[in-house]
């Protein structure tokens, strides 16, 4: 493959949108830790004895990461998309036996003042290797056997860092690669089953088994009075009953056999009991007083009350839109959502212009992983997702997070910048 001349600069045919709108939200969330740990006696927004000093060191290194993803040959990912996918999982193997305790989980190397989580680089080095696995001319992900492998490369990160790690936050992201499976010919009864399995979960959990089996039974009768009886259709309806039947058995077995303070969590989401809010049901209730708290345009900037109080806690991490809404109020609460959503769009858009199959995949896949987070990281401060612990990303502090994070955009913006060159 020959390049031209013209095309030797590392920035060339570089997609400047996406790189802006990565630098605005790096900046905002930068401000927005400082607004979350400020205090008058540190107030130097560069004091790096200070979180905000700390990351803005990760900001600078971050960007020298990306540089750096720029300058390597695009061919490196393709080629070793497996090798690192390797390497990275041996460290989260070895991570709990080598690494420091960090809030009850062992998942971190410490260097110093500074630690690292390998679970963070999971995301992008299983996103590689399943865009590699998928790009293989001879592989239709409609095959069983290729579905089943698709879903071990997700699915064994997945069990390392939630079984050995105990990092089920992190754990559970693997689950937005679904959508990238989706994209790349998926059959839609996957999804639905998903959906099926959640909705099955919460009425189990909510509603006396007993109840429920009389309403899947009842719903099973009413199909079989409007839909044409003969033998396939009654086998059929028989199987789905009897799946959702055991499903709702394998809720109330997963649900004892949880973490209680897994279970806490679950139940404060979904209000079972009573809630007291100085204990369980502290770290949410917070939260959304200090959103609700932000009116309209908010309290303005280093003026909120909440935030200033220490009243919400992990305020500068996995409560960071906390500080947003308090501050900014509705109006910036939802630019930075629409803000974040013009990324995903944008990566979306990117992903459909590309000539190879592994940039393709690759692509969705950085957009699967950063609609999860948003979501749930939203969800959990407004009371719609259960509290799992993941950062907002590009805002929320810590090197680990905004490491992988930008290692993840900036490969496939490397990648996209070559797609030119693919039928040259």
């Amino acid at each position: 493959m020959q390049r031209s001349q013209n095309n030797t600069s590392i920035f060339h045919n570089i997609d400047w949108i996406t790189v802006l709108t990565y630098l605005l939200l790096i900046m905002m969330g930068w401000l927005n830790i400082y607004a979350a740990v400020y205090n008058e006696e540190h107030h130097v927004i560069t004091d790096v004895s200070q979180k905000y000093g700390k990351q803005l060191i990760w900001i600078a290194t971050s960007l020298l990461l990306a540089l750096i993803i720029l300058i390597i040959d695009e061919n490196f990912y393709t080629a070793f998309a497996y090798f690192i996918f390797g390497a990275i999982l041996i460290a989260n193997i070895a991570v709990p036996f080598l690494g420091r305790e960090v809030k009850g989980s062992r998942s971190w190397f410490r260097f110093g003042d500074f630690g690292v989580q390998p679970a963070e680089f999971m995301k992008f080095a299983a996103n590689l290797a399943l865009a590699k696995f998928l790009s293989n001319q001879n592989i239709k992900i409609a095959d069983y056997k290729n579905t089943f492998i698709s879903l071990l490369i997700i699915g064994i990160p997945c069990i390392i860092i939630m079984k050995l790690q105990d990092e089920t936050g992190l754990a559970i992201v693997f689950a937005a690669f679904i959508f990238t499976l989706y994209r790349e010919g998926l059959s839609v009864n996957y999804l639905l089953l998903g959906f099926l399995a959640i909705v099955l979960f919460i009425l189990a959990l909510l509603i006396n088994n007993l109840y429920l089996f009389i309403i899947i039974g009842s719903l099973c009768t009413i199909a079989l009075l409007f839909i044409k009886r003969n033998a396939k259709n009654l086998f059929i309806i028989g199987i789905i009953g009897l799946t959702a039947c055991s499903m709702v058995r394998g809720t109330t077995f997963v649900y004892d056999h949880m973490e209680d303070h897994q279970k806490i969590r679950i139940d404060v989401l979904l209000g079972r009991g009573t809630v007291d809010l100085k204990k369980e049901g502290y770290n949410v209730n917070q939260a959304k007083i200090a959103i609700g708290s932000g009116g309209f345009i908010g309290k303005g900037y280093l003026q909120g009350t909440q935030t200033k109080y220490d009243f919400v806690p992990e305020q500068d991490t996995d409560f960071i839109f906390c500080t947003v809404g308090e501050e900014w109020g509705f109006v910036g609460s939802a630019f930075v959502i629409i803000l974040q959503l013009f990324l995903m769009i944008r990566l979306i858009f990117m992903a459909e212009r590309q000539r190879s199959p592994f940039s393709r995949i690759y692509g969705y896949g950085v957009a699967s992983v950063l609609f999860f987070h948003l979501t749930v990281n939203v969800g959990m401060t407004i009371g719609l997702a259960p509290v799992i612990g993941i950062p907002l990303p590009f805002f929320s502090y810590g090197g680990s997070s905004l490491w992988s994070f930008t290692i993840l955009l900036f490969i496939f913006i490397k990648l996209d910048s070559k797609r030119l060159q693919i039928l040259r």
